[in-house]
């Protein structure tokens, strides 16, 4: 499918050395290797217009962070001995590091960025590879996320007036985002995400939906363990599409975590590349259809990061850029990654960008019937909320 041609050339990707800063250790699974073969793969289907992230000020994280929390990250990140507090401790999901809270600042002020760019006009389609953290809490750290960028894009989208749009795609459930707005009525949360009882973090039932000033603006559709490829995109086409279209958003922000995967070492989804790709074009033709283009696009989770993270963000760079996808990985692509792969015990190389059909068992019967009934009662939910709300 064609659409108008943006501002740019293609669309925005935030990426720059400030990038590879974000770094818990050598041993935690959310490793800046990511972007060697990452970015390798996106440059390699013809992404070129790139935007080294600056780094966020405090002023602009106290946007949606506390004044206090945003203090002790300063002092973490100079003291990571200091001990355990606010989400940090050096045996969980955030050990502090040394440069913590300039690495993470630019991450936000990459999606602050990104979101500004579109905002001016200058940039439709964006992506923040290395954006996506939406656990990180206002008054703490959680889930490998210090700073939540993709909040901060949203409260800048809000700031200059928009109906925010936020559909989430990770395998774990976009807590953070979702209590930072939780009683913002132009704020509307879509979550889908492995069932809280078998994940963290152990939130995002089909009954939370929205504070008291906004209910139905908050939507999570809980996943059975074993999901795989056809009853998620059923719920997604089954559930985005009508919301969009009874809210009227006018900005759309998407997080594509790939620890859906069925390689992914964290979860207990067996998704393959090509419901990704199917999922990541339906955001594309919302965005056309409903805000003028208007998208931030960031990469979220995923822990297999040779043969999933590369492909799933080429993924969206592809569709941002309405461009078709490639049957074949490029073989300079795979010989120069192949070693690294099999290093870390994720060979050998994908050979084509979507998975073969047969990558995974179909998914018992039961577990569609349970995700299909997830999905319309937090469809129906909201529906009987929105329409009160848009009218505001």
């Amino acid at each position: 499918m064609k659409h108008g041609t943006a501002p740019d050339s293609q669309p925005l990707v935030v990426f720059g050395p400030r990038s590879l800063l974000y770094d818990f250790g050598v041993d935690h699974p959310l490793t800046p290797r990511r972007f060697g073969s990452g970015i390798d793969l996106l440059r390699a289907v013809g992404a070129d217009h790139f935007l080294p992230p600056p780094e966020a000020s405090d002023a602009e994280l106290h946007r949606v962070h506390d004044p206090e929390y945003v203090s002790a990250v300063h002092m973490l990140s100079e003291y990571p001995d200091a001990g355990p507090m606010l989400g940090f401790s050096t045996w969980g999901d955030d050990p502090p590091f040394y440069g913590m809270h300039e690495a993470a600042a630019a991450v936000a002020g990459g999606s602050i960025a990104a979101m500004d760019r579109i905002l001016s006009g200058a940039a439709t389609h964006a992506f923040h590879p290395g954006g996506g953290l939406h656990h990180a809490m206002p008054h703490r750290a959680s889930g490998f996320c210090i700073y939540n960028d993709t909040a901060l894009a949203v409260a800048r989208a809000r700031d200059a007036g928009h109906r925010v749009l936020y559909v989430d795609l990770d395998v774990h459930h976009g807590d953070g985002v979702e209590a930072i707005f939780w009683n913002d009525p132009q704020v509307l949360t879509v979550s889908f995400h492995e069932s809280p009882t078998a994940l963290f973090p152990g939130t995002g039932f089909v009954q939370e939906c929205g504070g008291d000033d906004a209910l139905g603006t908050a939507v999570n559709v809980p996943l059975e363990p074993g999901t795989s490829d056809a009853s998620w995109l059923e719920v997604v086409h089954r559930v985005v599409p009508p919301l969009a279209a009874a809210f009227r958003p006018t900005i759309l922000v998407s997080q594509h975590g790939s620890d859906t995967h069925a390689y992914d070492p964290l979860a207990h989804l067996n998704l393959t590349t090509r419901a990704m790709a199917q999922a990541v074009r339906l955001v594309d033709e919302l965005s056309h259809r409903h805000t003028e283009g208007r998208w931030l696009a960031t990469g979220g989770g995923g822990y297999d990061v040779y043969r999933v993270v590369p492909r799933a963000w080429a993924l969206v760079w592809l569709a941002q850029a309405h461009r078709e996808v490639p049957d074949e990985t490029p073989a300079a692509w795979r010989a120069k990654w192949a070693g690294d792969a099999e290093r870390h015990f994720q060979a050998p190389m994908p050979l084509t960008m979507l998975d073969p059909a047969d990558l995974v068992a179909g998914e018992p019967a039961r577990v569609r019937e349970a995700n299909l009934r997830t999905a319309d009662t937090a469809l129906q939910s909201s529906l009987r909320s929105l329409p009160e709300i848009s009218a505001a």
